[in-house]
């Protein structure tokens, strides 16, 4: 590209000779060498990559010949606000750090917006499949993901799944690495994980793994298993969902074994088309998913609230929500989309003074600085002071300025010197003697704007500590434009 703006210069100066010397601008150096080129910036880069994200998954076209280049302008901040809106970002139609985090992130290779027919679906609820090789990782660990990635749907649904040798199957299962022969070239480690066709005669409902990712049956590296259950979905007919808690999400997350499974979102759209398990009493020992909360709910609750530099941030369950003074839209995310060795399910969270974040679930707590996982942790709760009788944090309360921090506990409250980094002399206490008028149990506390915040249940309560007493009573979902 440089070799050829540099080509172009050359010429164009050339052309323009026989005037340049009639006005006497005389440009001997230009003729003889082309002119430098600025220097290539980091966010050059970045709005490369964003383009080439949004032409793979939304439908972004750049702009050819001789159209006006405020048209592609356009059409790019159209493309990436449509991208922000699907991930329940803020919708800026700029390239601001969660929206580049959340492209970078592992995902399916297909589109998030070519829409599936709900007619293209399997006519026979028993399919075969098969998978031809697995070079990456052991076939007896291959095997057992994939019957088990199965078994999410076939739970759901009348549809029975059967293992073939060879590839006389409905759907084959491979391993492949970078241009394989379809239109969905791999790119190696990271980005595009895996893909899988509609169904249908030949290709249709293939699925495809990229061979060079980092396959693991836990964790530690790109799950198997995870990935498999996505993939069939697509393999079943199934188009990506907005729902960051739907195993149909277009962007990889895993927490572990025991919490991964479909959502209610993914029931809902996969009995749609193919019905309800007709097995009674299989259907009595599931339990339908939860749904993914809605942030207006009048009966929305939270696990955990904190600051976060101008934000305030919400949790519940494996999401979170994330407010600022200037957002117009506040969306749902997964809490790993932002902190991927968080665990979900968090019972307190606060953001100190050297913006390093601590989390709280049971009695072990995370430290995350820069959105990575400090070497050493999780550790136990007792490394704070706890005794072993405490076996889990309900809130904590962070004054920056003080340097401290309130922990509450059931019916009692300590409190924590961050300089010293130990429980300052005679706490725990009882929550009223600190904090008269606030009820326990407490399920997370915040200070904002001189006063602090309790959360309860659905209420939250907003507190004066210098009056001590509260001075008004919402509910807790407030925050989140309802």
């Amino acid at each position: 590209m440089q070799m050829v703006q540099q080509t172009l210069c050359i010429a164009c100066l050339r052309n323009m000779w026989t005037l340049c010397w009639s006005v006497t601008v005389l440009l001997p150096q230009c003729l003889l060498m082309a002119l430098p080129l600025p220097p290539r910036r980091p966010e050059d880069d970045q709005r490369e990559f964003a383009m080439k994200y949004l032409e793979s998954f939304y439908g972004f076209k750049p702009n050819s010949g001789r159209q006006r280049r405020m048209t592609e302008v356009d059409a790019f901040q159209d493309k990436l606000k449509e991208m922000q809106r699907f991930f329940g970002l803020e919708e800026t139609g700029e390239l601001t750090p969660c929206t580049l985090n959340a492209m970078r992130k592992p995902r399916c290779g297909l589109s998030d917006v070519v829409t599936f027919e709900d007619t293209v679906k399997w006519k026979n609820m028993r399919l075969t499949y098969s998978i031809t090789n697995s070079p990456a990782v052991r076939y007896s660990r291959v095997r057992r993901a994939v019957k088990k990635a199965w078994r999410l749907w076939s739970n759901f649904t009348p549809l029975r799944f059967l293992q073939r040798q060879g590839e006389e199957a409905d759907i084959i299962i491979s391993f492949k690495t970078r241009d394989h022969e379809d239109i969905f070239a791999f790119d190696g480690v990271g980005g595009i994980l895996a893909h899988a066709f509609q169904p249908g005669d030949g290709i249709g409902g293939d699925v495809h793994f990229d061979e060079e990712e980092r396959w693991t049956m836990n964790s530690s590296g790109i799950n198997l298993f995870a990935v498999a259950a996505h993939e069939f979905g697509h393999a079943l007919g199934l188009p990506h969902s907005s729902d960051p808690g739907a195993v149909m999400f277009p962007a990889y997350s895993f927490v572990t074994i025991n919490e991964f499974g479909l959502s209610h979102n993914d029931v809902q759209s996969i009995q749609k088309m193919y019905g309800v398990n007709p097995d009674v009493r299989a259907m009595s020992r599931l339990r339908l998913p939860p749904k993914t909360p809605e942030k207006c709910d009048p009966g929305l609750s939270f696990d955990a609230v904190m600051t976060m530099q101008q934000e305030m941030v919400f949790f519940k369950d494996r999401f979170m929500w994330r407010t600022h003074p200037n957002f117009d839209r506040i969306g749902i995310t997964l809490i790993t989309s932002l902190w991927s060795a968080v665990p979900s399910n968090i019972t307190a969270a606060y953001e100190t003074s050297e913006n390093t974040i601590l989390f709280f679930k049971g009695s072990q707590y995370w430290v995350v600085q820069q959105l990575d996982l400090l070497p050493g942790f999780p550790k136990d709760i007792s490394e704070l002071g706890f005794p072993s009788k405490v076996r889990a944090i309900d809130a904590a309360l962070h004054f920056r300025g003080a340097r401290q921090t309130v922990f509450f506990t059931g019916n009692a409250c300590w409190r924590y010197n961050e300089e010293q980094k130990q429980m300052e002399e005679g706490y725990p206490k009882p929550i009223f003697h600190d904090w008269p008028g606030v009820k326990a149990p407490v399920d997370a506390a915040v200070f904002n704007a001189g006063f602090v915040l309790f959360f309860s249940g659905n209420l939250q309560y907003t507190y004066d500590p210098i009056q001590k007493y509260i001075v008004q009573t919402t509910y807790a979902n407030k925050w989140l434009q309802c």
